[in-house]
């Protein structure tokens, strides 16, 4: 009986200290609003989002031509209904901004995310986004050629060591094999 007690009381040790735990641990990730705002400074400076912008559009559309086939008779209302919808969903855009403003501030501190709005918000950063695409295909060609003439050196290289090694080794031309060694009595 007692046994019993001692472990209730530790069970309910044991229960507050997670729960608290879990307390320290929610409000240690509280991100305050400053934070926040750097945090979507910074995705609006590098337009962290914006290849999402599509997403409802292009989402709208294939519906829409999915319906159409099916009914081709409801076209007008289709094209109304769809065209309503996605309108009144354009609205949860914001919701992904909210998101990654929170995904933002949970892996930078608000100093680097002011530092790294200030950057791209600079002509250097501009340029960056700007001409950062063309630069990294470029730089990926001249990778793909270099890799190619360093496999083919190596190649060359080796082959040459190789032959070299095999040369020593290989009789010379002309000379008459080595007669067998006499077997030892």
């Amino acid at each position: 009986m007692i046994s019993i007690n001692r472990l209730r009381r530790f069970s309910v040790m044991v229960a507050a200290s997670a729960f608290a735990a879990v307390a320290f641990s929610a409000q240690a990730q509280e991100i305050s609003e400053s934070h926040l705002k750097a945090a979507h400074a910074a995705i609006a400076s590098i337009h962290a989002t914006d290849s999402f912008d599509s997403i409802l559009p292009q989402a709208a559309a294939a519906l829409k031509q999915q319906l159409i086939q099916q009914n081709p008779d409801m076209q007008e209302v289709i094209t109304q209904t769809v065209d309503e919808k996605t309108l009144a969903l354009a609205a949860r855009r914001a919701d992904l901004e909210k998101e990654s403003a929170l995904a933002y501030a949970k892996s930078f501190s608000e100093q680097n995310l002011n530092d790294i709005a200030a950057f791209y918000n600079s002509e250097a950063g501009k340029e960056l986004i700007e001409n950062g695409p063309i630069a990294s295909r470029e730089l990926v060609k001249a990778a793909e050629i270099w890799q190619n003439g360093i496999a083919r050196d190596l190649a060359e290289q080796v082959g040459e060591q190789l032959k070299a090694v095999i040369g020593t080794k290989a009789p010379a031309e002309g000379a008459a094999p080595a007669a067998p060694a006499a077997p030892a009595n």
